[in-house]
């Protein structure tokens, strides 16, 4: 994402949720061997919650991505999700997550297809000449698939962890209903989708060819992005992990149609559309490499055309496993994992500090945390994980925080000193190092 160009909203500090100190206390313990990793862990897991969450008046929750004052549907979820594991007994947490929830339905509401949005109606833009239907809520209208997906990802965790149902009203079913409209619609982008996004700044990845409308695609039962993950435009627009997320999102929302709202019509237009669109990933989107095998791509536009490569951001190729498509031992993911930690890959790089995926989104050469945190996440041994663990360590500059890119050969080159979905990335690979006794 983009330096802003406005003032930072001051965010007040909250103070900790019971569970979130319990955490550190057990941290100082299991990781007193390695203070260095110690300190970190204290600095990242409690950072989201420390200078990026506000309550508000109204009762939901308002998280700012660090160094850009909006809250971005997709980081704002994956800010607090290793949080989620900890809410069933801290009501201070279920405050704070069933706000955030409650806040996404409202933006929702508010525009589909936006990806970040403002803390109120201030007419806040990251581009105030962007050509597409803008309103005052929002702060950038790029729409991504994931975006939506992520809202029912954090809504469905918390859900299933804390088995409270206070978020399931009828706006947050209404909710449910536009984003499977906007699914459909966008299954059929060209024809039907009134969306268009451009934007004159001379950056060709801030903006959708052909008039706002995209490079044409072919009907495949995928559901069309304009944007990926990291903001930047998709080159082919039926993005594969995207579509893939989307089918776990179906899935979740089967779950509220079947066992919340009990509603039978619309737990069959779920299943139906689920289908389609794992059909046109299994028929469209898997890649017959010449040294790899089958891979999953990146993105297709369905005429038979591929983009091979994978992106630090998630949804991205490495990351299937955690969105729950497939499991790790897949042999499809395993071929394509290879793949993405190969050369082959385009943004994969290695130097002389690290080695691992970067991004179209930074420059050369630019590893990013979040990659080598999704490597230890979804790696099958200890012996990766723990690799991954130690090299985040050795990166960090010693500022004590994660960041966006980092040069491979320098990690005191980097980007984005204040980034809190990395943060929160970070941590999440080392708790889960901590519950499984490998630290």
């Amino acid at each position: 994402m983009e330096q802003f160009r406005l003032p930072k909203i001051p965010m007040p500090k909250l103070e900790l949720p019971q569970a979130v100190k319990d955490v550190l206390a057990d941290a100082e313990v299991k990781l007193a061997h390695r203070p260095k990793l110690l300190q970190l862990f204290k600095n990242c897991f409690p950072n989201t919650l420390e200078t990026t969450t506000k309550l508000m008046d109204d009762g939901t929750t308002f998280v700012i991505t660090g160094d850009i004052p909006a809250s971005w549907l997709r980081d704002s979820v994956e800010q607090v999700i290793h949080y989620v594991p900890l809410a069933k007994n801290d009501s201070d947490l279920q405050r704070i997550i069933g706000g955030l929830i409650k806040r996404h339905i409202q933006y929702i509401h508010v525009d589909p297809y936006a990806n970040a949005f403002n803390e109120s109606a201030n007419d806040w833009h990251w581009n105030t000449a962007d050509v597409t239907e803008m309103s005052p809520w929002v702060w950038e209208r790029k729409f991504e698939i994931d975006s939506l997906c992520f809202v029912v990802r954090l809504a469905y965790a918390y859900w299933k962890e804390t088995e409270r149902t206070d978020i399931f009203d009828a706006g947050f079913k209404a909710a449910m209903r536009r984003i499977y409209d906007v699914f459909k619609t966008e299954q059929h982008h060209f024809e039907q989708s009134p969306y268009r996004f451009s934007r004159n700044n001379g950056i060709p990845e801030d903006s959708l060819r052909n008039g706002g409308l995209g490079m044409p695609v072919n009907f495949t039962g995928m559901i069309w992005s304009g944007f990926r993950s990291s903001d930047d435009a998709c080159d082919f627009h039926y993005n594969i992990p995207g579509n893939m997320f989307a089918v776990v999102a179906l899935r979740q929302m089967q779950e509220f149609a079947e066992w919340v709202f009990r509603d039978k019509d619309f737990l069959a237009e779920l299943k139906e559309l689920e289908f389609e669109v794992d059909y046109g990933i299994k028929l469209y989107g898997i890649y017959r490499h010449p040294e790899f095998g089958p891979i999953y791509a990146y993105e297709t536009d369905g005429f038979g055309n591929y983009c091979l490569m994978d992106d630090a951001g998630t949804p991205g190729l490495m990351s299937i496993p955690y969105l729950g498509y497939v499991t790790t031992d897949d042999e499809i993911y395993q071929n394509t994992r290879r793949f993405a930690l190969s050369k082959a890959n385009p943004f994969y790089f290695e130097g002389k500090a690290a080695k691992g995926i970067g991004s179209p989104h930074t420059p050369k050469d630019y590893i990013w945390h979040m990659a080598l945190s999704m490597q230890g996440i979804t790696a099958q041994t200890k012996e990766e994980k723990l690799e991954m663990i130690a090299m985040l360590e050795a990166t960090d500059a010693d500022t004590g925080y994660m960041h966006e890119g980092f040069h491979a050969d320098d990690p005191h080159t980097f980007t984005r000193k204040w980034f809190a979905w990395s943060n929160s990335l970070f941590s999440q690979l080392v708790y889960r190092a901590m519950q499984e006794g490998i630290l």
